[in-house]
């Protein structure tokens, strides 16, 4: 696979409706989510998302199957599900957009017992510094009104963090494979979830008014199918650390919109542990970019 060495302004254009499309699906999703219960929001979602992946995906090879299944419940079931819990439980998009990018450090973690991929000390320390901006960010007052919603959070990192490390072996599965096999096996779970911790939900559907649809539209066929589509693309083109830095802007521009289309009032130490947090991600994307560029 060839990569260009630096991003032209074409691409980076594409990068930042890839940024835009995933940050303004917190703002979306959290407004679905003031009418519609948060596994059922997710079901929803992948519901949409599969009709267009139909006739984009392919069967996967049959070595790959199990692994691909295990990812797609990781991502799909575990880490969406918890994602939009953590979302709706938090009554806020600053600290959840924040605390999901704390992925990146597990996924360091992980990679170094079951990959072998080593890291040097200042890599370590970035680490650190990101997991004390999480305990930092925890202690303050909005966010210990209700600690549930950040460990949910931590919890879904946790799951994308761990199907990042599986996706790595995975061969010969495209991105709309990956996508439409990731929607049919998460579905039904989903409903499965939302039927035995949602009661009523189910039957709410038919009532649900533009909004929810618009919500779960969007971030089905917005975020998904639009930003990871494009995403996939840009990787095939750039090295993944090349772009990882630019992504710190999703949860920035979530915050901004946080503030000022959905009334968040972070506290100081929102922004004290949200700086250390995405410190310690962005030092740790730009060791990743120097390595690939060596």
């Amino acid at each position: 696979m060839d990569h260009k060495p630096v991003l032209g302004l074409k691409d980076l254009g594409l990068l930042m409706l890839v940024v835009l499309a995933w940050a303004f699906n917190f703002l979306t999703s959290a407004w679905a989510m003031r009418e519609a219960a948060p596994f059922l929001f997710t079901a929803m979602r992948f519901g949409l998302l599969l009709l267009p992946m139909l006739f984009l995906m392919k069967l996967p090879p049959k070595g790959q199957r199990l692994r691909l299944a295990i990812v797609s419940l990781l991502i799909g079931v575990a880490h969406f599900g918890l994602s939009f819990l953590a979302l709706h439980m938090a009554g806020q998009l600053t600290s959840p957009a924040i605390v999901t990018q704390s992925y990146v450090p597990m996924t360091v973690i992980l990679g170094r017992f079951f990959l072998g991929e080593h890291f040097g000390w200042r890599t370590g320390l970035s680490i650190g510094i990101a997991f004390l901006g999480v305990l930092v960010l925890g202690l303050d007052p909005a966010v210990l009104a209700n600690p549930a919603a950040l460990y949910t959070m931590l919890v879904a990192a946790l799951m994308l963090a761990i199907a990042t490390v599986l996706m790595k072996g995975l061969q010969g599965i495209d991105v709309w494979t990956q996508q439409g096999w990731m929607a049919v096996l998460s579905i039904v779970p989903l409903l499965i979830i939302s039927a035995i911790f949602e009661p009523g939900q189910l039957a709410k559907l038919p009532d649900f008014t533009w909004r929810v649809w618009v919500g779960a539209a969007y971030s089905a066929f917005v975020s998904s199918l639009l930003g990871h589509g494009l995403y996939f693309a840009l990787v095939k083109r750039h090295p993944v650390a090349q772009l990882m830095p630019w992504m710190l802007l999703v949860p920035v521009i979530t915050a901004a919109l946080g503030v000022f289309l959905w009334g968040d009032q972070p506290g100081s130490r929102v922004w004290m542990g949200g700086a250390m947090i995405l410190g310690g991600v962005f030092y740790i994307a730009l060791r990743r970019l120097a390595r690939a560029s060596s």
